[in-house]
């Protein structure tokens, strides 16, 4: 039952994300906001799948511990593309509201994105062992969670300022992903019903590739209006 609820569920989220970014790719039609949202989007997903596929194999067939090792690097390339996605969502704030110099902001964005890369780095997180030490799967989140801090209170700040209507719950699902995640990366080990969070939390993903969708399509039809009239 685990693996056909779960195995549907990734499949659901896999395509929902990567065909909404492939969309918003080919029709952006030049705005660079909805272009950058688009590879954001495909990034997730693509990224994501690195690590579902190979848990959906493991799961109708001979089981997760046959799997550690490429499940492991699954989630490896999986953390990397999500410090990617949330440096894209970092130029899409900057896009949407017109944000320009702020280059210690940017600075700021960028090294907590590095040090997350480079601790992923390390040997020492055990990515392909079934024992990965906690100490380092908390170490390699601090990083990522104030990167995710960050774009949290940028995105709260700038909509409210410009009554942004359309993402003005933009910060929210940003921080509902991250209450759902670390609660998995500090107990899952040892609670794996904890591991259930997995599920909201990837849908506050979805939501927050639904948001730029629909204002993509509100700005489509808005223009279409206009150049009609």
């Amino acid at each position: 039952m685990q693996a056909i609820m779960e195995t549907s569920f990734d499949a659901v989220y896999l395509i929902t994300v990567i065909t909404l970014g492939i969309l918003m790719i080919r029709r952006s039609r030049g705005t660079k906001q909805y272009l950058l949202f688009g590879v954001m989007a495909v990034t997730l997903g693509a990224g994501d799948a690195f690590h579902l596929v190979p848990r959906a194999v493991a799961l109708c067939t001979t089981g997760l511990d046959q799997y550690t090792a490429v499940l492991g690097i699954g989630k490896f390339i999986t953390s990397i593309t999500m410090t990617v996605f949330y440096i894209l969502l970092y130029y899409v704030w900057r896009l949407r509201y017109r944000i320009k110099g702020h280059m210690a902001l940017t600075a700021s964005v960028y090294a907590l994105a590095l040090v997350r890369i480079i601790l992923c780095l390390f040997p020492q997180n055990g990515w392909t062992s079934a024992d990965a030490p906690l100490s380092w799967g908390i170490g390699r989140n601090i990083p990522f969670a104030l990167m995710g801090l960050l774009i949290i209170v940028l995105f709260y700040r700038s909509a409210g300022a410009h009554s942004d209507s359309p993402f003005r719950l933009m910060w929210l699902t940003i921080a509902l992903s991250f209450a759902f995640y670390i609660p998995v990366v500090l107990f899952a080990d040892t609670v794996p019903a904890v591991g259930m969070l997995m599920i909201p939390k990837t849908c506050a993903y979805v939501w927050t590739v639904l948001i730029g969708y629909m204002d993509m399509n509100r700005h489509r039809k808005g223009a279409d209006t206009r150049q009609r009239s």
